[in-house]
């Protein structure tokens, strides 16, 4: 990061526009995680919409396995898959927000990021093929059929 302000207000400058960066990313990966989560609680659902309603399944629920039939997990379920939409929503507006405030911040201290102006689009595809390299998920949607 190159600043042309004067040397005091460097430091200062520097580590808040740092930290307003940290916290935009940290929205970004909290988003792309609970959006994993809703496209396991999508299979799931999937899943038990095509198994008859009274027969048993499990749920893991604060990390113990309960018994429950697929009529009482389904609408809970569907419940959490739209909880979680409602929080992606909040989180993609904070980070449109806290993108604009680094944007004035930058404008304001007149920061330039190191390498700044060279082809935007090689970054831009780097960071699509490491979110593309995801893989699997860390964790299922909670629910067993038996």
């Amino acid at each position: 990061i190159e600043h042309s302000s004067e040397n005091s207000t460097i430091i200062p400058t520097e580590t808040t526009f740092q930290r307003m960066r940290q916290e935009q990313r940290s929205m970004a990966s909290k988003a792309a995680e609970l959006e994993m989560e809703i496209n396991e609680h999508s299979l799931v659902i999937d899943t038990l919409k095509e198994v008859d309603p009274s027969r048993k399944c499990f749920r893991l629920v604060g990390g113990v396995l309960v018994e429950r039939t697929v009529k009482e997990v389904l609408p809970a379920l569907e419940n959490n898959k739209e909880q979680i939409s409602k929080i992606i929503e909040s989180i993609n507006t904070q980070m449109q927000t806290k993108g604009r405030e680094l944007t004035e911040y930058r404008e304001r201290y007149n920061i330039r990021l190191v390498g700044e102006g060279k082809s935007e689009a090689q970054s831009q595809s780097a960071a699509s093929s490491r979110e593309s390299e995801g893989g699997g998920s860390k964790g299922g949607a909670g629910v067993l059929v038996s």
